[in-house]
């Protein structure tokens, strides 16, 4: 299976599939599913709540965020592999975080959460033949198809891996 085509990808996507090393979608969603699961039980509980920064998310919002986006850009795929021809919205991740209520749930319980959203995750994009992950749709106005989505859903936990390294662990 080939890398994503950066031309047919909105520019938004570039920096998030980027930030994938390995070549193959499936072999990325799971190394990375078992080494963010690992790295999120290192995390001491008592910085689950911190935040780096006045207005900044806390922990446990940001991993809240990370499972919704996951949630959000998975069913994308689904839909496109599907054939759905409506456009999808996208969503306000600042909107979404303050009405997740993230202060009011269990962070173990959000990292097993993680676990079983990127299982799910596997055998979605790892259902899709060919053609199915080369299908295209309309999100947030921007047309994209599945195999690059696939490749976001990494890439964006990268992105958030490093800020969680340099902003919320490095104090």
């Amino acid at each position: 299976m080939p890398r994503p085509d950066l031309s047919r990808v909105p520019e938004w996507s570039h920096n998030y599939i980027n930030l994938v090393e390995e070549e193959d979608l499936i072999e990325a969603l799971h190394s990375q599913g078992t080494s963010f699961f690992e790295f999120l039980q290192s995390i001491p509980i008592e910085k689950s709540n911190y935040r780096y920064a006045e207005n900044k998310w806390t922990l446990m919002e940001l991993l809240l965020h990370i499972l919704d986006t996951e949630r959000i850009f998975a069913y994308r795929g689904l839909c496109f592999a599907r054939k759905e021809k409506a456009p999808l919205p996208g969503f306000e991740e600042n909107e979404y975080a303050a009405n997740s209520k993230a202060d009011k749930r269990d962070w173990n319980e959000m990292i097993n959460e993680f676990k079983i959203v990127r299982k799910s995750t596997e055998i979605l994009f790892g259902s899709f033949d060919e053609e199915q992950l080369e299908s295209t749709g309309i999100a947030s106005g921007k047309p994209i198809y599945v195999l690059a989505i696939g490749f976001v859903i990494v890439g964006h936990i990268n992105h958030h891996i490093n800020i969680i390294r340099d902003r919320y662990l490095n104090n």
